[in-house]
């Protein structure tokens, strides 16, 4: 815990050095291949038919920023890279969360499917799990 006790934080610039090695490496390979995929993905979509289904496809490209920064953030050495992954990844739990609950309640608001709709049921549900292990994983290694 840091001195506020909002969570942990790691002791000192060097954190970045055990996050990319081992597991570490898999995680951050895993995010890079979702933002690269939610990237193209909404990219594609808004090209060719954003009218269609302007929140879903917005919300897509927005899971791909978050994607983005979340794989710069953890593959990054320091606190502002520590706190960012957590930021990143606490929007993208949320996200998940917050679109899967509105994909199931308000279908009608999403004419197509988002990256997170129905929890990521497109993407077998990893957009719901990834977050929940990279937390787990920022904890692990920021003590």
């Amino acid at each position: 815990m840091n001195e506020q006790g909002a969570g942990p934080s790691p002791t000192d610039d060097t954190a970045g050095q055990t996050r990319a090695t081992g597991f570490g490496r898999v995680l951050i390979a895993v995010y890079a291949v979702f933002a690269l995929a939610a990237t193209a993905r909404s990219l594609v979509q808004v090209i060719r038919s954003f009218s269609e289904a302007p929140l879903a496809y917005g919300l897509s490209a927005f899971s791909g920023v978050v994607y983005i920064v979340a794989t710069i953030a953890l593959a990054s050495r320091g606190r502002w890279a520590y706190r960012l992954s957590w930021i990143t990844i606490s929007i993208e739990l949320f996200g998940v969360i917050a679109i899967g609950i509105a994909s199931l309640t308000h279908p009608e608001w999403f004419a197509r499917d988002s990256v997170w709709s129905y929890f990521g049921m497109g993407y077998l549900f990893i957009p719901l799990v990834l977050p929940l292990v990279g937390m787990w994983w920022l904890r692990k290694v920021g003590r």
